[in-house]
């Protein structure tokens, strides 16, 4: 049976709306699940007055982890020695710790 060039268009968009309906999902239960988390940090920064957590000042990818460049740590090179000594100080992400 040889497929139409339109079945073939209707055929991916359904594939994609799945796709994306099952990302939908996913997301939705990931803010479920980091819900105590976040709301244990929201405490944390309403109680310090901050705007942003900051764990060190010298660095600009030890300031925030969240939101830190990966590739900033070697824009100077992999193999070059860090400026800043707070890098050795503040541990790999816990995704990076966990086993596989």
């Amino acid at each position: 049976m040889a497929l139409r060039k339109s079945d073939i268009l209707l055929l991916t968009v359904a594939l994609q709306a799945a796709a994306l309906a099952l990302l939908l999902l996913h997301g939705r239960g990931e803010v479920d699940r980091r819900l105590p988390r976040i709301a244990e940090e929201t405490r944390m920064v309403e109680a310090m007055g901050l705007t942003d957590l900051c764990l060190f000042t010298d660095a600009r990818y030890t300031r925030n982890p969240a939101v830190a460049d990966r590739s900033t740590p070697f824009q100077d090179g992999p193999m070059t020695l860090d400026h800043f000594p707070s890098a050795s100080i503040l541990p790999p992400p816990p995704h990076l710790r966990a086993g596989p």
